[in-house]
């Protein structure tokens, strides 16, 4: 048989991927796609951004298989973006919600400070759509966190994954889908979020579709391998633009878009900690967020202060570019989570944010960025009677010890050396290739 038709066709898919990729470029630097304004820093880190997504993609289009499903990184120093959680190893596989799954895992020796697993009916921004944050657009099924995980002596645990439980099942359980079986899952997500970055581990894990184990999936063929590279096209071109539109449109991180007078994410302040929902992008199940815009110049800094009165599992703060990639973690204190901070006296968190080392335990580090995310998570597996509480001010750099208590000692740079240091390992270790 003649391999022109196949030889044709991929070459056609060839083009449309392309095409896909070089609309997805466009959303580097155009207003109409709502790029953040242009600068050259931004375009350097755009075009990064971009590929992130094409690595991605890549491995999505080609490997995501329901009846073969495996845990991939879904957000690693490769591809970051949805203004990712530092602390977080986060986590994805491919399933299909009318059937059933098992997922084996070990936490040993230290495990995160907190884990959950959510089913999730769209990978978020898949659609190119913000119509998949309105009701019914984007469904968690079922989730499970480490405050229900039944785990035994050696740290060992089974979750069974199915659209209902078993009546005679009384194990750890995640539902593929809703009650009324209008929605089934197509992606389980695993956050494991970390605090004692020199000590916790990650868990190991297995996915598998019961009753598929030891079974193969089909070889490559020309019809599929052309499926797949659309696919690579059209995952990086609608997550460009869903998450553009996100933050221009939604988070108003560009300035007012309906003409209130007011923007979700306020420059240079915090909004409002709220409870995570879908109409605000979603993002972890039981976390409250806070979150606003820092536009700083290279003399000034903002202090913040954060109350907590309900202790949660999990707590961090995290700086982001204006393309929702976390700062550079590992080689910069672009991120203090609860094990890392240092409350004052009063119990009262105070942080300042400035791209100048001032000698402070509570420094996040603006990493050469005059502009960025804001984003204070906090983790709770029922929501607490009173939400945390944070308050912004921007002083000049110069004058930042002023604003905080008179007992704030001096961090030498031996040990912000040994802080990186840390830091650098654990980042290593959490994303190792071997």
């Amino acid at each position: 048989m003649s391999a022109e038709p196949n030889q044709a066709a991929l070459r056609a898919a060839w083009t449309d991927m392309i095409d896909a990729l070089n609309r997805a470029r466009d959303a580097v630097d155009s207003a109409e796609l709502h790029a953040p304004p242009v600068t050259a820093q931004g375009l350097a880190e755009g075009y990064r951004y971009l590929l992130g997504f094409v690595f991605s993609g890549i491995e999505r289009a080609f490997f995501e298989d329901p009846d073969y499903p495996y845990f991939r990184r879904a957000i690693q120093p490769l591809d970051k973006a949805t203004i990712d959680n530092a602390d977080a190893l986060y986590l994805s596989a491919s399933i299909d919600g009318a059937k059933s799954y098992r997922v084996r895992g070990r936490l040993v020796p230290k495990a995160p400070q907190y884990i959950i697993f959510e089913a999730h009916s769209v990978y978020a921004g898949d659609t190119g759509s913000l119509a998949e944050l309105a009701p019914g657009g984007r469904v968690v099924t079922g989730l499970l966190d480490t405050s229900d995980l039944a785990v035994d002596d050696d740290g060992g645990f089974e979750i069974l994954l199915a659209p209902q439980r078993p009546t005679d099942y009384s194990g750890n359980f995640i539902a593929t889908a809703t009650a009324d079986g209008s929605k089934t899952a197509c992606f389980l997500i695993a956050r494991m979020l970390f605090h004692d970055w020199e000590h916790e581990v990650s868990p190991d894990l297995h996915i598998g579709q019961i009753g598929n184990e030891g079974g193969h999936p089909a070889p490559a063929d020309p019809a599929a391998a052309a499926s797949h590279m659309r696919r690579v096209g059209t995952i990086v071109e609608n997550q460009m633009k869903f998450w553009n539109e996100f933050y221009d449109v939604v988070l108003e991180a560009h300035g007012d878009k309906n003409g209130d007078g007011f923007t979700l994410m306020p420059r240079n302040a915090l909004n409002e900690p709220a409870l995570a929902n879908p109409a605000m992008g979603g993002g972890q199940s039981t976390n409250v967020y806070s979150g606003g815009v820092f536009d700083l110049q290279a003399d000034e800094a903002l202090v913040i202060e954060v109350v907590v009165p309900v202790q949660p599992a999990y707590m961090g703060f995290h700086l982001s570019n204006l393309w929702g990639e976390s700062l550079d973690y590992a080689n910069h204190t672009s991120s203090l989570n609860g094990f890392q901070s240092e409350p004052d006296p009063d119990g009262t968190l105070r942080y300042v944010v400035a791209g100048t080392d001032p000698g402070v335990p509570n420094w996040l580090d603006a990493a050469a960025h005059r502009g960025g995310f804001l984003t204070l998570r906090w983790t709770y597996s029922t929501p607490p009677p009173e939400l945390p509480k944070a308050t912004v001010t921007k002083v000049a750099l110069a004058l930042a010890r002023e604003h905080l208590p008179a007992t704030t000692r001096t961090v030498s740079p031996e040990e912000r050396r040994e802080q990186i240091r840390v830091r650098q390992e654990h980042v290593q270790r959490r994303y190792r290739q071997y």
